[in-house]
């Protein structure tokens, strides 16, 4: 699959986004810097993303996805502060909000390394892949063992559960899951088609104009999703709602698709969008959420 024109500013929107997020977490902060840099990690992206996309024309798996579902990941992980959903690194007594992060971070950067080996069960791929460089870099922030292990047991349950079967068990290993589906920007979707083909893949991926991951109206974190043309539900209701469903995060977050202006103008929108409720997706009123402004958290 062709590179997206758009990548490299995506990866430098969402680089600002980790660097704001790590600002006031200097263990975390420490780990991007190790592991984002780390040799051994950048060829390993660039071979997931070889075997991905060039060997099974497939999606963007490599660098700029992991990139990219990070800063989602920790953008929905701030939005939590506060509310009832506190990750289970806190709750369990394995550490503080930092190490939260840095679960959260370094899990979403690896989740996807297996696929160096084959698609066919990468998450498990990625679990062996990923321990020896834990094991190597972990002990350059944690001096204490049993909280080195205990945090290596957080990120190697996230990288496993990240696609949502087995489901996550913990909020971190949720906010990967969730994050690792919200890279869907035009065509970015989770889902392989390949390039030039019309299928509902294809023509649903590139319907998603922008995701944006904002504090929800009445749940912790929404997730809002604009739409070119309806197609873009496929994506929405197949792809990210399991996704949103499978951990213990389906009560913190709201899923709202919508219509952009510019599709209602073209006469391209059958609905307005569409709002998850429980099990089930239920239809907006004209107009709702479409021209809602708000701060945006993420792209």
């Amino acid at each position: 699959m062709k590179k997206h024109a758009s990548d490299p500013d995506l990866e430098a929107h969402a680089t600002g986004i980790i660097t704001r997020h790590l600002a006031h977490r200097p263990k975390a902060k420490k780990m991007w810097a190790l592991l984002s840099k780390d040799p051994e990690v950048q060829t390993l992206w660039r071979m997931a993303n070889y075997v991905a996309a060039t060997k099974l024309g497939m999606n963007d798996h490599g660098r700029i996805h992991a990139t990219v579902a990070t800063a989602s990941a920790l953008t929905m992980l701030d939005l939590l502060e506060g509310s009832s959903f506190t990750p289970d690194i806190i709750t369990g007594g394995f550490g503080t909000g930092d190490d939260a992060a840095l679960v959260v971070m370094t899990a979403m950067l690896c989740h996807d390394l297996g696929n160096t080996v084959h698609r066919e069960d990468h998450a498990d791929m990625s679990v062996v892949i990923v321990l020896p460089i834990l094991d190597r870099i972990l002990p350059e922030i944690y001096g204490d063992p049993d909280q080195r292990i205990a945090i290596r047991s957080f990120v190697l349950s996230a990288i496993y559960s990240h696609h949502g079967i087995p489901k996550p068990l913990t909020i971190e290993a949720a906010l990967v899951c969730i994050a690792d589906s919200t890279d869907m920007t035009k065509g970015r979707g989770r889902v392989a088609f390949e390039s030039g083909s019309i299928t509902i893949h294809s023509v649903s991926a590139l319907s998603i104009e922008k995701v944006e991951i904002k504090k929800g109206e009445e749940k912790p974190i929404a997730l809002v999703i604009h739409m070119s043309s309806p197609a873009g539900i496929f994506q929405v209701q197949e792809i990210l709602a399991p996704k949103v469903r499978a951990g213990p995060l389906g009560d913190a977050v709201e899923v709202v698709a919508v219509t952009t202006d510019e599709a209602h103008a073209a006469g391209n929108a059958i609905v307005s969008g569409i709002r998850m409720q429980g099990g089930k997706f239920v239809p907006l009123k004209d107009g709702a959420g479409r021209s809602r402004k708000s701060a945006a958290h993420n792209r």
